[in-house]
């Protein structure tokens, strides 16, 4: 195969010009694909798991009624940051907030805002507290937009392996399949398993996000404490695969807090 002398630079193009920035972290990141094209292959996703036979979404109960109470006021407090703080017109949610019954320890947030509990979870969580913890280190991870970099990611592998016509030919064809792959089709889910570096920034996001909407970010040191030992003697749920290591988890926490109380203001 005969080598392309200007694929070094339009890669080097191509990073430079997708260059976008994470909110409050400030981290720089690429991004080679557009929200529209993500958004809309991860709610036909979230829309297919939900109307699946297998799966049994609850509604109706004190427990789903309080997953909606306490998303809604953290979406509420992150979109006023965010179009106070000049990202209002590079972001795009439909927010959805549901309550899934499964054994599985976990939580998730789809691009675009498409939010699922596991029931599991709950008696870890405890309290609407512990849920805010939860969920706001989840919408972190569509906040810094993690699922759009994954695929970025391996967009740029398809480029520096030589595939620049295939990988740009059908650009909303291959995010659609890119992203069927991380999150799965079908009844069964299967979601992006994010890198220990993007779970630390959604930790220090979520703990900022939960404190804008009124939730003490000091009790996410306790739901940690108590999700770990759920862990203590056993493989780790699904919600602590590819995290950081306990106590470096804990001790980030608490190094973030300072931060966090800055933006708290109890409701």
């Amino acid at each position: 195969m005969k080598k392309n002398k200007f694929l070094p630079a339009l890669i080097f193009s191509l990073v430079i010009i997708s260059c976008a920035t994470v909110p409050l972290t400030g981290r720089k990141q690429i991004n080679l694909v557009g929200d529209s094209e993500i958004n809309t292959a991860a709610a036909q996703s979230y829309r297919q798991l939900l109307t699946d036979p297998s799966t049994k979404v609850i509604s109706g109960t004190r427990d789903a009624e309080s997953i909606k109470r306490v998303g809604g006021r953290l979406a509420t407090a992150i979109e006023g940051y965010l179009k106070a703080n000049g990202y209002g017109d590079q972001y795009t949610f439909h927010w959805e907030f549901n309550l899934i019954q499964s054994k599985e320890v976990n939580a998730w947030c789809m691009p675009g805002g498409k939010v699922a509990v596991y029931s599991a979870i709950l008696p870890i969580t405890m309290d609407d507290n512990g849920l805010a913890t939860v969920l706001g280190h989840e919408i972190g991870h569509a906040v810094a937009r993690h699922s759009a970099e994954r695929v970025s990611q391996q967009k740029a592998a398809m480029i520096g392996a030589g595939l620049l016509n295939d990988a740009m030919a059908d650009k909303s064809s291959a995010t659609q399949t890119v992203v069927n792959q991380l999150y799965g089709v079908g009844g069964q889910l299967v979601l992006l398993k994010y890198s220990r570096n993007q779970e630390s920034e959604a930790d220090h996001l979520g703990l900022i996000f939960m404190a804008m909407a009124g939730y003490d970010p000091n009790s996410a040191v306790l739901f940690w404490q108590r999700m770990i030992a759920q862990n203590k003697g056993g493989s780790p749920p699904e919600f602590l695969s590819t995290h950081p290591a306990d106590e470096a988890r804990i001790q980030d926490i608490k190094k973030w807090l300072p931060e966090a109380m800055k933006y708290y203001h109890h409701q």
